[in-house]
């Protein structure tokens, strides 16, 4: 018997994610000391009254069961109560809210339920790889959204050609920004509910990290927009904010159509997240948010340290206001995946190029801030040493 994998993964890129973890233990087998600023997987512990709150449901046989499609009711109240508290955004939890297994989950599923073989989807790059990895499993294909830093990381709507917006069924959209640390403001995003309203494109906003700004900065939702609901669906996750990356637990929030069709989806394909794992998401949603301040306080920290390191090193990287990536150009003469060898073979310091999030993340590497500031500092000196 010959096993032969379908088309959809004979053309699947190797996951970014994956080769970064591959190349990292292959160096610390060789009792390298590497320093992992690769992926975007929070070293902060999940707060206690948190996992104190799982605890206690875990121990309740009540959710040892299946739990519903959609999520408790309880989870998903709080997620409107957080809407309403932290953007200002009412919404219905029965029809405006749905439950994720993550966030990732969740958008890897949207496309099944509305993008048909041959549509098209607008899709960032550089970005996360999801989006235009669910469009090509629903059979649809990616129009590619240049990411560039003279325009602020933001696509120019402008700049798509009119048979691409006429043809174009999604576009996704992620801010604050993954891999840049780019933010949209209120303008940019009001320029998207109207040109989605005009070539009847939905709207997929990825805000992941819009709880990750720094200095006082807080970044919006895509949901505040008058009109958003109508064209948009909001993609969320508890994993940054509360550093529940291992959780898996997310939801999505929006126009009822869409949530509606993600469920049909979701029901066909999962049996929903652990109720558990909900209960403590409505103490990380409903409880006090100063675990929050905390962790943006910690961030800027280390941003600062590696801003100012990066520039005495004769690198000049993007400052983000939002996020825990930095973005930072390569030094002239070298590509992305030079420059993130180098990093790895000379200094033990593992980056991601950008060129592995897209075309126009070349000449440039994502750094993540996720060690201690002590081994961002101890990550500094080695690129210090390399003479840049």
């Amino acid at each position: 018997m010959r096993i032969e994998k379908a088309e959809r993964i004979k053309k699947l890129p190797p996951y970014l994610f994956a080769e970064i973890d591959r190349l990292k233990e292959e160096l610390k087998a060789k009792g390298v000391d590497v320093i992992n600023l690769g992926v975007g997987d929070p070293d902060l512990p999940t707060p206690p009254h948190i996992i104190e709150s799982l605890e206690k449901a875990a121990r309740d046989p009540a959710n040892h069961q299946y739990p519903s499609y959609s999520g408790t009711g309880e989870f998903r109240g709080s997620v409107a109560r957080w809407y309403k508290k932290r953007f200002g955004v009412d919404l219905d939890p029965c029809t405006e809210v749905l439950t994720l297994i993550g966030s990732k989950e969740g958008i890897a599923h949207f496309p099944l339920a509305f993008i048909n073989p041959g549509d098209l989807a607008l899709v960032p790059a550089p970005a996360y790889p999801v989006y235009h990895v669910a469009t090509m499993f629903a059979g649809g294909e990616s129009y590619f959204m240049p990411l560039v830093k003279e325009n602020g990381f933001l696509p120019d709507l402008d700049a798509i050609p009119e048979d691409i917006a006429r043809r174009a069924k999604v576009m996704f959209l992620n801010y604050p920004n993954n891999p840049t640390g780019a933010v949209a403001e209120r303008g940019f995003f009001e320029k998207v509910v109207t040109y989605a309203k005009r070539h009847g494109i939905i709207v997929c906003h990825d805000a992941a990290y819009t709880e990750m700004g720094m200095n006082g900065y807080k970044p919006m939702s895509f949901m505040e927009i008058p009109g958003a609901r109508e064209v948009g669906i909001e993609f969320h996750s508890l994993s940054k904010t509360y550093n529940m990356t291992g959780w898996r637990l997310g939801f999505a929030v929006g126009n009822n159509e869409l949530i509606s069709g993600l469920g049909q989806v979701k029901s066909n394909v999962d049996s929903g997240a652990f109720n558990a794992i909900q209960a403590a998401g409505v103490t990380a949603l409903d409880g006090d948010q100063s675990c929050v301040a905390v962790m943006q306080s910690i961030y800027a920290e280390r941003f600062a340290v590696l801003v100012g390191g990066l520039r005495d090193a004769g690198l000049e990287p993007y400052v983000p206001k939002a996020t825990f990536y930095l973005w930072c150009p390569a030094p002239k003469g070298m590509n992305s995946k030079e420059f993130a060898s180098l990093l790895l073979r000379e200094a033990g310091i593992v980056t991601t190029p950008g060129s592995g999030f897209g075309a126009p993340g070349e000449g440039y590497i994502r750094m993540a801030l996720t060690v201690s500031r002590e081994r961002i500092a101890e990550a500094v000196e080695r690129i210090r040493k390399l003479g840049l």
